[in-house]
């Protein structure tokens, strides 16, 4: 595997200082980490695939790859326990949560500077952006709620309650008319019609959820169960799982490739990535070389290439048509 060095470092001066919510303290005191007991990674890759972004929520910065030449373009520090992290469908700015901070800040892809804060709360976890760009959606785990930002005025519109520790996992339907939250207290997923802002159903039978994906079709969706070492195969319009699939040990990942033809599960204690043909729903291949991967897995939109987020903030790049570990660029 090759280690890569980075050719650039950038700080961002423009976080908000924690004197905001506790005196004196700094952005890497851990005696404000809000929820430091739940780790949690997440990798983010532009919309023209030039750019990734990764963040673990052990680690105060993030840390900007050019994937283009396999080196780190900037570590931007100032954050407490960074979770989730999602470019705009433009590519030209992308919002990374902080539980600790109680932000989303929203950063310019171009200028790495932080362009505005949008306050959600001490416990903002899990992050999604409506495919016309327009809307923000912001689990709390810590109220147990969900709040909608408008991204033009960067004002919330709605907050909606009814959740159960909503954390990483939220995601839109295609047409985006509706959204799944996991909640990992009671291990279920609550539906939300995004018309009206109001819970409409809900599917349980999940042990210990992580990460979740749904078809393009959105008729299945497919989610982590860490707690059984599966992942789940659920028919939406049914609202229950039809199906589960043995993975390796402590499964965080559900990723499913934007060709649909395999679903890649991280496995956690493992350090490995389960490879699930589709539609036959059977462990095709098993790869190995991860140091802890969990649920951030990103696909070029080719589905040719895989990227894993490692432990330790490195990116494995992985080829699809060999299933084979092909690169790791570290940010050392």
């Amino acid at each position: 595997m090759l280690s890569l060095k980075p050719i650039s470092i950038v700080l961002t001066g423009a976080a908000i200082a924690l004197s905001t919510l506790a005196t004196g303290a700094s952005a890497a005191d851990s005696r404000w980490t809000f929820d430091g007991a739940i780790h949690n990674n997440s990798l983010a890759i532009s919309p023209d695939e030039t750019i990734a972004v990764a963040s673990y929520s052990e680690r105060p910065d993030i840390v900007v790859y050019d994937l283009k030449s396999g080196t780190v373009r900037a570590i931007l520090n100032g954050y407490v326990t960074p979770r989730n992290i999602v470019f705009d469908p433009s590519g030209k700015f992308f919002y990374v949560s902080d539980s600790s901070l109680g932000l989303i800040r929203k950063i310019d892809t171009v200028s790495l500077h932080n362009s505005a804060n949008f306050p959600a709360g001490a416990g903002a976890f899990g992050t999604t952006i409506s495919r016309d760009g327009q809307t923000l959606y912001v689990n709390n785990e810590a109220a147990n709620t969900v709040t909608s930002f408008d991204l033009t005025s960067g004002r919330p519109k709605n907050v909606i309650t009814g959740f159960a520790q909503p954390r990483q996992g939220i995601r839109l339907s295609p047409a985006g008319e509706t959204l799944f939250v996991t909640n990992f207290l009671g291990d279920k997923i609550t539906l939300v019609d995004t018309t009206s802002n109001r819970i409409e159903g809900e599917i349980s039978g999940f042990n210990k959820i992580r990460a979740i994906s749904i078809s393009h079709d959105g008729k299945t969706l497919f989610a982590a169960n860490s707690g059984s070492n599966t992942v789940a195969v659920v028919d939406i319009a049914k609202r229950q799982v039809i199906a589960t699939v043995p993975v390796g040990k402590d499964p965080y990942g559900a990723a499913l490739a934007p060709d649909e033809h395999a679903l890649y599960a991280g496995n956690l204690a493992d350090n490995t990535l389960s490879v699930i043909s589709l539609p036959s729903q059977k462990v095709s291949a098993t790869i190995s070389g991860f140091k802890e991967p969990r649920q951030a897995i990103v696909f070029t939109r080719d589905s040719k290439t895989a990227y894993v987020l490692n432990e330790d903030l490195s990116i494995a790049k992985v080829d699809l048509s060999s299933n084979k570990l092909v690169e790791t660029i570290s940010p050392q």
